[in-house]
């Protein structure tokens, strides 16, 4: 029998029959257990009797995982759940219950193909690159500190811009005047890196992109690099500290601490159905197509 956890945050009045449905859809279609993260216990509705006790934290993935745990928002959503599940390898399927869903992708329309998919295992793994913070214990005391998306330097909400010296294998690169720096994986070059106007990279293409926020010099554009390479960041504010954030989480950090990034040893899985892919995605997200003089 499958052990299925289903993990969201505030489910609004909207999208709580949706929820409902994608239950009632794994009771009929699936031989497993469901478990249900404890931001879903006040929703008493989606619980069994038998089901009642089946609740889990966050910590509770690692000592006790499930074979698939479904992300149910949007793509904020999905990075609160690739945080969760950390290097547990645990595949992750995205239910789209937010606005656009380059992550989150499957629909309420696509609910049934969805959980059919699962119970007959009709689905590919897509392996996404992370990146890390390679001192992330003597930066911020925290063990495996890590980011699906991206990793900025971004100045503090009244200071002026930051001042970042960049090295790419201990050969200096550059130092940046502007708002923030962006280290993007391929999975997050259609986010944040996407709208300060970095090119799109496709998940497979082993690359990194950094990309300036607002800098002051406008020659200075968004460049392309292996992942294979370390990436060493020191950031300078006339404020004396900078926001530090990876994905959904934020730190504040002093002047001139060291951050070293690279590629994390671990992939996150990715659960996509076998009529997706990437390049579909981003058609239907960016809507490439649907202007008529096309």
């Amino acid at each position: 029998m499958k052990r299925i956890g289903i993990y969201g945050k505030s489910i609004s009045d909207k999208n709580l029959p949706f929820l409902e449905k994608l239950v009632s859809s794994i009771r009929n279609k699936v031989n497993a257990d469901l478990f249900f993260h404890q931001n879903l216990e006040i929703y008493n509705q989606l619980f069994s009797s038998h089901e009642s006790e089946h609740i889990f934290a966050d910590d509770d993935l690692i000592k006790n995982p499930v074979d698939l745990l479904i992300s149910f928002g949007g793509d904020g959503t999905f990075l609160d759940t690739a945080t969760m599940i950390k290097d547990s390898q645990i595949p992750i399927l995205g239910i789209n219950a937010g606005r656009l869903g380059f992550l989150a992708n499957i629909t309420q329309d696509d609910i049934d193909q969805a959980v059919l998919a699962i119970s007959t295992k009709q689905y590919k793994i897509d392996k996404r690159t992370l990146l890390q913070i390679n001192n992330s214990m003597e930066l911020l005391n925290k063990p495996c500190q890590f980011a699906l998306n991206e990793i900025t330097l971004i100045k503090k909400d009244s200071s002026s811009m930051l001042k970042i010296h960049a090295e790419i294998n201990d050969q200096f690169l550059n130092t940046y005047w502007a708002d923030g720096l962006i280290i993007a994986t391929p999975t997050g070059s259609t986010a944040y890196s996407l709208s300060c106007g970095g090119p799109i990279l496709t998940p497979g293409s082993d690359n990194f992109v950094i990309t300036p926020v607002s800098p002051h010099n406008l020659n200075l554009r968004p460049l392309v690099v292996s992942d294979n390479e370390n990436i060493t960041l020191k950031a300078e504010s006339r404020e004396g500290q900078f926001l530090l954030t990876m994905d959904s989480q934020s730190f504040t950090v002093d002047n001139n601490k060291i951050v070293q990034l690279k590629k994390a040893e671990f992939t996150l899985s990715l659960i996509e159905l076998e009529d997706q892919n990437f390049f579909r995605t981003i058609r239907n997200k960016l809507f490439w197509g649907k202007d008529s003089r096309n």
